[in-house]
């Protein structure tokens, strides 16, 4: 896919620094990128904006982040979520999709698994970071 055909991200990351580093690697792919911080700036920008996709912390929640993914894909189905989270629990990236989401990158994994995610995420397709799917096989034994 290429920077042309992509209008604009919203990144939702209540860690500024972490947006920051996140914003350099998508700004390769996207036309603009749009960073909020807390969850109300991301449904107004998301109204606003029409863009086709949120990359979203699991922290940027008051409340259950599940939750805010459901209420994101009703509101605006055009838009794709993608979740960045930091949490090691096996049944959270499923969790994630069920609820909308297209995919789960692992945080500490945003350097290799984050363009990957935004390549299957851009042409439909479901991302969860390699390294997750390797904690879920290990904790299943």
């Amino acid at each position: 896919m290429t920077k042309s055909e992509i209008r604009c991200v919203i990144l939702a990351d209540p860690h500024h620094a972490m947006s920051e580093g996140i914003r350099g690697l998508v700004t390769s792919v996207f036309n603009a990128v749009v960073m909020v911080a807390d969850e109300v700036s991301l449904i107004e920008g998301a109204s606003k904006l029409e863009s086709e996709l949120a990359i979203v912390d699991t922290t940027l929640s008051k409340g259950n982040i599940l939750t805010l993914v459901s209420r994101l894909r009703s509101n605006f189905p055009q838009m794709k979520v993608l979740i960045l989270g930091v949490s090691d629990n096996p049944s959270f990236p499923q969790l994630a999709l069920d609820a909308g989401a297209c995919g789960f990158v692992l945080k500490r994994a945003v350097a290799t698994d984050l363009l990957p995610a935004l390549d299957a995420v851009l042409v439909g397709k479901s991302y969860i970071s390699p390294a997750s799917e390797t904690f879920r096989a290990k904790s299943m034994y």
